[in-house]
């Protein structure tokens, strides 16, 4: 939402779009919106905008309850039928015509309650997730919702953050960012304040930050110029959708019922017309037809898969797995390649400083007790009484070793001048500082290799000692100094000609149960790589130790001189991906991408943030930095790779479960408005009236929503499981006549053997159609066989027998006549017995001869399209129910 220059800045007006702002110099755009780079907005503005231009969203997360009754209602089957039943009532069947309506009404309510409720589930879980940014307003900076931003408002940009609107920026240092969701330019776009030119494209709009781009380097500062669907990326997302994202099982879903629909049209149009060819009565006929129509279609399919969704979200929050949106289930069950960070996750992540070791290896005291002081004295951030505040995890386990407090008082006296903070590029710290001697001396600390390569001289005893700690699996810092002359400015160019003093070893272990969790996930069919800064030995030694590699690590160095064809080429074959920077993390995720399944990144720091992004699946974990977890897209409650894997095996026991109602409803259930189709053209009488027809599917699928608590074997967790139209396709050709096959059957003994009438044929043919499609689900929700392999859950149990029961009873109720059925002969209960035995078993022969002519076919890979991405992107930038104050940022934040 652009905005028109308020009264007080001035007669020009604001900008109305970032393209207009871009020409213009960031001062000016300040004027013009009224804000100030030092003081940003005040309180009394930011209401004003927020209350004129609304939130700074793209789309809603609400539960609305007309769109979901209306999905419930949409269907043109559904209408007509309604149509039909009216028009009957008008034409003397008054009772048909009520129970029809009856009937639907439950079926609409039930999948309209269940599907409403999932709404609210994913309502309740989105408002859990707060995506927040740093502003400046009233003179002071502080985190806000992403959706509470305004026009004028001044941002702070950091590495791995997703810009939160349109900004002109009016301070960037090495700023770039990664723009490809709009404009799929793969490389980052350098940043920086100046104006472009007129008519600039939105590629080459270099002064500008746009929102849902991802920050790929340095810092900046900006003012919003635009907000919500008002920015490009608003623009391109309403254009898509305004909805919450659907899964790729849901998009697979709704191609599949529209196979149905046209089936159901075809058939509809065959019944009827050969219906009145053999003179039956046209609203008869055309009631019975568009019955068998609805009978087919899968009326609570959404209700179904968005049960399962809700339901599969609340059973990972227990099993300690947050996912930030229902869709974020099906692509965590669909991961298939893990890239995951070293420490914490393969090591205990308990990082502990063990002992320093001489330049020359020598094990002298005071030689030790120098590397130590020096590396204190090396360290980011530090306050005035000496003490370390915030810090990296290698920092805090330095600072906590019991020699330090000897050391203190010589670390306090030696005067800071200045820090060169480490970075990903460097790998390494500087710190000026001067002694009580005036002697200024640069000290620096970081990974060996690159300090090693900025000394003078490097002993062989020292690389020595180096490589045993190495092939430890010892975590290294070298240290090291040089004498800098006074009031010489500090630079990164005066790291080199360094004296090595030393190396500060740390030890992380390997987690006793990260073993165990590897096999579990290699179980799955998930392929664990790591991606790691620390020295390739290290953690080749590490993931040795846990049984993952055996091979070579791939270096940051190794990556950088591979094109992206070859650099796949490598990752099929490599496991450990060593010194590696944020940048070349991003790059080997989009790489994996490529060559389709779903990709995983498991990771806790800023330097993660962009892999996070970059990922199909970016996973964090509760102790991680605030950037790392706003990336993220599930979050892990322990960090803790047997928790990654029970919320993958959740995601695919949710997937499988659905797809069970998928493959019912297209066996059995298809089966059975077949069958009544080819009946109705030989007998003189409906098979089934239509309410009849309803009344069975509507209790046939109240029996399937229990399907959600089903329990999955073991062998379909082992592998992703993605949406396959072909194979339903194959399934419901190969076992809809199967069903048919007893229906038939049924026809003979109830025409032969009981001589029945209209009624009590009827009703056996009712009995018999749902004992059948409803008791198959424990043959068909299950590959094994015998079926009785593998138990079902006692909800879905309890169900289907229940069903099963009450269409059996219907018949001996007073409802019977009323639904146009008649008592059954005790012989019919034995006879529906044996048939159903019967069914089973065909059914049994028939999994071994499909599932081995399926094995023969291969497999889809899912592939994540661009517009999938950015509608993923777009759902942080989406309205919710509850709201968070302002809170001041915090100097430790800052730090951190």
């Amino acid at each position: 939402m652009t905005i028109a220059a308020p009264a007080q800045a001035g007669t020009s007006s604001a900008p109305r779009d970032v393209g207009a702002a871009s020409r213009l110099p960031a001062t000016e755009v300040l004027h013009r919106l009224g804000s100030s780079d030092a003081r940003g907005l005040s309180s009394t503005d930011v209401s004003e905008r927020r209350a004129r231009w609304g939130p700074n969203a793209v789309s809603s997360h609400r539960a609305r309850f007309w769109p979901v009754l209306w999905h419930q209602l949409r269907s043109p089957l559904l209408a007509l039928l309604l149509t039909a039943a009216l028009a009957s009532y008008f034409v003397g069947e008054k009772s048909d015509a009520v129970i029809i309506a009856v009937i639907v009404a439950l079926s609409v309510g039930l999948g309209f309650v269940n599907e409403y409720r999932a709404e609210k589930a994913a309502e309740a879980l989105h408002d859990q997730i707060h995506h927040e940014t740093v502003v400046t307003r009233d003179g002071s900076r502080s985190t806000v919702d992403v959706t509470e931003l305004v026009p004028g408002d001044l941002v702070d940009l950091r590495l791995g953050d997703i810009v939160p609107a349109d900004l002109r920026l009016i301070g960037a240092t090495g700023l770039a960012c990664d723009e490809s969701v709009l404009t799929g330019e793969s490389l980052p776009v350098d940043k920086n304040t100046d104006p472009v030119a007129g008519a600039t494209p939105l590629a080459e709009m270099t002064d500008c930050a746009l929102m849902g781009t991802v920050v790929n380097a340095g810092s900046g500062r900006g003012v919003v110029v635009s907000t919500g669907t008002s920015t490009e990326f608003g623009k391109i997302a309403v254009g898509l959708s305004t909805h919450q994202l659907d899964t790729e099982f849901q998009v697979g879903l709704r191609k599949f019922s529209m196979l149905l629909v046209y089936v159901a049209g075809a058939l509809t149009t065959s019944i009827f017309v050969l219906n009145v060819a053999f003179s039956k009565p046209i609203m008869d006929a055309l009631l019975f037809s568009l019955a068998i129509a609805v009978g087919i279609t899968p009326q609570l399919l959404p209700a179904v898969v968005s049960s399962s969704l809700a339901a599969g979200s609340r059973r990972m929050s227990r099993l300690k797995v947050l996912v930030k949106r229902l869709v974020c289930i099906e692509d965590l069950g669909n991961v298939d390649v893990l890239f995951t960070d070293k420490t914490g996750t393969l090591t205990a992540g308990r990082i502990d400083y063990t002992r320093a070791v001489a330049a020359d290896g020598a094990p002298a005291a005071c030689q030790t007790q120098a590397v130590l002081r020096w590396g204190l004295v090396a360290t980011e951030n530090i306050a005035a009484d000496g003490t370390a505040v915030g810090g990296n995890a290698l920092d805090q386990a330095l600072w906590a070793a019991p020699d330090v407090a000897a050391q203190l008082a010589d670390v306090t006296a030696y005067h800071r001048l200045g820090v060169l903070p480490f970075d990903h590029e460097r790998n390494m710290v500087s710190v000026l500082v001067q002694g009580s001697d005036q002697r200024r001396t640069l000290v620096t600390k970081g990974a060996p290799e690159a300090v090693l390569e900025r000394c003078l001289h490097v002993s062989p005893s020292a690389r020595t000692a180096l490589a045993t700690e190495f092939a430890a699996g010892n975590r290294v810092i070298a240290v090291a100094t040089r004498t800098v002359p006074i009031d010489h400015p500090l630079t990164t160019a005066d790291e080199h000609d360094l004296d090595l003093i030393g190396f500060l070893v740390f030890l992380d272990p390997p987690k006793p149960d990260a073993g165990k969790a590897l096999q579990r996930l290699a179980r799955l069919g998930i392929a664990v790589k790591v991606v790691t800064g620390d020295n390739p030995a290290v953690a080749v030694k590490v993931c040795r130790d846990l049984g993952l590699s055996d091979g070579v690590a791939l270096t940051g160095a190794d990556v950088a001189a591979l094109d992206d064809v070859a650099l796949a080429r490598a990752i099929e074959g490599t496991t450990v991906f060593a010194r590696v920077s944020p940048e070349d993390k991003a790059r080997i995720v989009r790489t994996q991408r490529k060559t389709g399944g779903a990709v995983a990144f498991l990771g806790d720091g800023v330097n993660d943030a962009l892999a996070l992004h970059a990922a199909d699946v970016g996973i964090s974990v509760d102790s991680a930095t605030d950037v790392a977890k706003d990336a993220a897209d599930v979050i892990l409650l322990e960090k803790d790779l047997d928790v990654l894997a029970d919320g993958v095996a959740e995601g695919r026991r949710i997937f499988a479960n659905t797809i069970k109602y998928v493959l019912m409803g297209t066996s059995s259930n298809f089966g059975n408005m077949f069958s009544a189709a080819g009946a109705s053209l030989f007998l003189s009488f409906l098979p089934m009236l239509p309410s009849q027809i309803l009344l069975n599917n509507l209790l046939y699928d109240s029996s399937q929503l229990a399907i959600s608590t089903d329990r999955v074997d073991e062998e379909q967790l082992r592998s992703p499981a993605h949406w396959d139209l072909a194979f339903i396709r194959r399934f419901m050709v190969f076992f809809g006549p199967l069903s048919s096959v007893f229906d038939f059957v049924t026809f003979g003994v109830m025409l032969w053997i009981f001589h029945a009438g209209a009624e009590e044929f009827r009703s056996g043919w009712f009995v018999e159609s749902l004992a059948t499609q409803t008791l198959v689900v424990f043959a068909i929700r299950t590959r094994r066989v015998p079926f009785f392999r593998s138990h079902p859950s006692l909800p879905l149990a309890l169900a289907a027998v229940s069903v099963v029961v009450i269409g059996a009873v219907l018949p001996l109720t007073p409802l019977a006549h009323t639904l146009g059925f008649s008592p059954l002969p005790a012989a019919f209960f034995a006879a529906l017995a044996a048939m159903v035995i019967g069914y089973l078993i065909l059914i049994e022969a028939g999994k071994l001869i499909f599932y081995r002519m399926a094995a023969s076919h291969p497999r889809p890979r899912r592939r994540y399209t661009k517009a999938r991405a950015l509608r993923r992107r777009a759902a942080r930038f989406s309205v919710g129910r509850l709201r968070r104050p302002a809170r001041t940022v915090t100097s430790a934040r800052r730090s951190g």
